[in-house]
């Protein structure tokens, strides 16, 4: 056999299909290094884990402090039967605006200092209007009866301040959704982000944690008795949030028990959700264990198709540890409620009231 001949047989006895990018990244997830996930163990042990992972978390999102000097404009205020709405918009130098609406109970000053509710929003064409429960369209009724998504709304109701922030790229800060030819924003806005050094998820973390001291800081609130709510993207938000800021005391994290590993699998699109790098260390379950020992419940809808069994149930076991370590097992705690993707609240409010609003 010639040399040519030799070698022709040989690749053609050897070679195969070129993996593909999709089966690539598939095998990656499958075993990804998730190299600092808690295994149990002491209270000491599981506190020295927490700030390890916290460190990581960190150097993951980058920079994520709301602006020590910022400013408030009021654009108008709304005066509703049994609470009041002002819609702000936060500014300070170098960032962009921050829409904001707080919620006000009616009863005021003469109920002396309320409990305090940052509320954050989910994917939605009106961003934290809906949280809000501004319903003065069919279409907005539509979108808020689908999710029960006007929670900021019932909890205002219920007595609490609520400080409700509007995410990048949605609601009014989206723009022209023509803009993108049919694109997603959330992942077109992040990829542009990058070149500029800039996460999309840590620019939202940064604006949740400016709300929240914009909540803090109001004369009608009670800064000692902050807690952090939110639905699907809302949800992850929660999370993360309250991972983060000891600030929260109590977290609830709706329509959000998923992990990053299953997501990016097949079915993950969601730019406003990638923290790079964070499969080297960990995923939701790290994250969301980060708030342990505060009380933190999470809402599953058994018709949720955005979480996932085994996954979901994979990942709250994971949380389960940190908080068991800690002794604080009872916590923890889940809503498997009848339903689809949507805020429930039937165990949500009263773990709310049973922290913020003790009797």
């Amino acid at each position: 056999m010639t040399r040519r001949g030799w070698i022709a047989a040989s690749l053609s006895a050897t070679a195969g299909p070129a993996q593909s990018i999709d089966e690539r990244i598939r095998a990656m997830a499958d075993a990804p290094p998730l190299s600092l996930t808690f295994p149990g163990g002491t209270a000491e042990a599981c506190r020295e884990w927490q700030q390890r992972f916290l460190n990581v978390l960190h150097k993951c999102l980058g920079p994520t402090p709301p602006p020590a000097k910022w400013s408030i404009a009021s654009e108008r205020v709304v005066n509703l039967p049994d609470h009041k709405r002002r819609e702000l918009v936060l500014r300070a130098a170098g960032l962009p605006d921050l829409p904001v609406h707080l919620l006000l109970p009616n009863n005021g000053a003469k109920a002396g200092r309320h409990p305090g509710i940052l509320a954050l929003h989910g994917h939605g064409a009106f961003g934290h209007d809906s949280v809000a429960g501004i319903d003065t369209t069919e279409e907005r009724r539509a979108a808020i009866a689908a999710a029960n998504y006007d929670y900021g709304r019932q909890l205002v109701r219920r007595g609490y301040v609520v400080a409700a922030p509007c995410f990048t790229p949605f609601g009014v800060r989206l723009g022209d959704p023509k803009a993108y030819r049919g694109e997603d924003p959330c992942g077109v806005t992040f990829i542009r982000l990058q070149l500029f050094g800039k996460v999309l998820i840590s620019e939202n973390l940064r604006d949740s944690l400016w709300a929240l001291e914009l909540l803090a800081a109001d004369p009608e609130v009670d800064a000692t008795r902050l807690g952090c709510v939110g639905l699907s993207y809302g949800g992850r938000m929660s999370m993360l949030a309250s991972a983060v800021s000891d600030r929260i005391r109590v977290a609830v994290c709706s329509g959000a028990l998923n992990v990053m590993q299953e997501r990016v699998r097949g079915r993950y699109s969601c730019g406003a959700q990638v923290i790079p790098g964070l499969l080297q260390y960990g995923d939701v379950p790290e994250i969301g264990s980060l708030i342990a020992p505060r009380p933190c419940l999470w809402e599953v809808g058994n018709k949720d198709g955005l979480m996932v069994q085994p996954w979901a149930g994979r990942a709250y076991e994971r949380m389960q540890r940190a908080w068991a370590a800690l002794g604080a097992a009872d916590l923890l705690q889940i809503d498997r409620f009848e339903g689809a993707h949507r805020w429930n609240g039937e165990k949500a409010f009263p773990l709310l009231d049973q922290v913020l609003r003790p009797a």
